[in-house]
């Protein structure tokens, strides 16, 4: 299943994401929430917004997989999004607004890209 090598690099990119948020949790000594500490902050919104997209993405593409798309449609909406979702990470924790805006797009396309594919790919004859 072609999705899982997706979800395997995401798992990945989330770890990453985490280990930024215990660094700066360590460097500003919080414990709880963001602290009012900026740069806590952004490591905190880069994982969660993460967190947001990640799973109803993959969702979708092992359902699009699951209901028989080409497997060159997963790759490419795969490494859409992974390249998305790192330009998005990076630009936030670097505090650069053009990569964010540039991660969430592909973000946002590979999303819309998947409803359509999957609901072109639904096997309508199965669904009553």
């Amino acid at each position: 299943m072609v999705t899982a090598l997706y979800a395997a690099i995401l798992a990945g990119i989330m770890i990453w994401l985490s280990v930024e948020v215990i660094k700066q949790r360590r460097k500003a000594q919080v414990k709880y929430a963001d602290g009012g500490v900026d740069a806590l902050q952004m490591a905190r919104s880069a994982h969660s917004n993460a967190v947001d997209y990640v799973p109803i993405t993959l969702i979708l593409m092992a359902l699009l997989e699951y209901n028989g798309a080409g497997l060159w449609l997963i790759h490419l909406c795969g490494i859409a999004f992974v390249v998305g979702r790192v330009l998005h990470a990076r630009s936030i924790l670097a505090d650069k607004l053009k990569g964010r805006i540039t991660g969430m797009k592909l973000t946002f396309v590979v999303i819309v890209t998947l409803i359509t594919l999957n609901l072109f790919y639904l096997p309508f004859e199965r669904l009553w």
